[in-house]
């Protein structure tokens, strides 16, 4: 089994992740889809994002917006995206760069320690630290990112 940890920000009631480079990252048990809270232009010129797709819905306990939607590779502290879809709404008015999505932990462990100030994840055996983002619905439907645009 292979470990990770990331410090959490310790200013924050809330786990916000620190993240190479000076960005922050709210890890959101709830959501379903990554969302880039930053301007654009950080996510494109600094990180190398593709742009799929623009004016994607995106829609949660706050209402439904659009966004960009975007292709990036990504390192979170070990655990690499390679292909991952993110999109892109800086309308949020976050603190952080990033929400990390709960489905991006999908099959591993992991533990927020509010103590320790730390986010712990662990990476069974039977499970990559290189991780493809795969979404599905409460009944175990899966939904794939087709054309730039969540469909079942």
């Amino acid at each position: 089994m292979k470990q990770f940890s990331l410090n959490l920000d310790k200013k924050y009631k809330r786990p916000v992740v620190l993240l190479a480079n000076g960005l922050t990252a709210l890890l959101d048990t709830g959501a379903y889809i990554p969302v880039w809270t930053d301007e654009e232009d950080i996510l494109t010129s600094d990180m190398g994002a593709e742009l799929v797709k623009e004016k994607v819905l995106l829609s949660g306990f706050g209402g439904s917006t659009y966004g960009n939607l975007y292709r990036v590779s990504i390192d979170i502290g070990g655990i690499i995206y390679p292909n991952m879809h993110i999109i892109a709404n800086n309308d949020i008015n976050a603190a952080f760069n990033l929400i990390l999505s709960a489905t991006m932990f999908d099959g591993l462990i992991y533990q927020i320690d509010t103590v320790n100030h730390v986010l712990n994840v662990d990476v069974p055996d039977n499970e990559s630290n290189i991780r493809n983002l795969r979404i599905e619905s409460k009944e175990g439907r899966q939904f794939v990112l087709c054309s730039g645009e969540i469909v079942k």
